[in-house]
């Protein structure tokens, strides 16, 4: 009885490892997509737009909830403290919230709640970010600056989203690859 409860702790501590570890790798590129790779700053508000968000939106459909909004909250806030740190506060607390409508439950990364999942993550970054720069900059503002980032940013990280998790749902990632998360 002791060794079947010693293996089960082992199993189950290999798992966490293992996404622990999943969930670092996944904080460090969208630290890199976000802060180096598409990065467009845009206005004098110190904001940019990029293409980070595909990846926290990759995450959330691979890693359990927590484990994805750790490295969505991780990775856009380290982009932030290397880019424009006045933005890492909102942006932790964004980015976690955007992984919210996700799930990684299921055969497939794109499935119905996952497209439908990347509408409600622009609604919630647009209005983050707008509350955000309104605190910051002023309302009246932050209005058409954030309102026109957040469509670009949003949109273009959904687009590559679909891309890169129909390519991987293809190659039947979440059975073969990610079967372990």
């Amino acid at each position: 009885m002791k060794s079947m409860v010693r293996e089960q702790i082992g199993v189950q501590n290999a798992v966490t490892t293992r996404r622990i570890a999943v969930s670092a790798v996944f904080a460090a590129l969208i630290t890199l997509m976000t802060a180096y790779i598409f990065h467009i700053p845009v206005g004098a508000n110190g904001g940019y737009v990029h293409l980070g968000d595909a990846l926290i939106y990759l995450a959330a459909a691979t890693l359990p909830m927590p484990y994805a909004c750790a490295a969505g909250a991780i990775g856009g806030g380290l982009a932030d403290l290397l880019t424009s740190p006045v933005w890492a506060p909102a942006t932790i607390i964004i980015k976690m919230l955007i992984c919210l409508p996700f799930t990684s439950k299921g055969k497939k990364l794109v499935n119905r709640r996952n497209v439908i999942a990347l509408v409600v993550a622009f609604v919630i970054s647009g209005t983050g970010y707008f509350i955000a720069e309104g605190i910051m900059f002023g309302f009246t503002v932050s209005f058409l600056t954030s309102i026109s980032g957040s469509v670009v940013q949003s949109g273009g990280s959904a687009i590559v989203f679909l891309i890169i998790g129909t390519a991987l749902d293809k190659i039947g990632f979440k059975q073969n690859i990610a079967k372990d998360i």
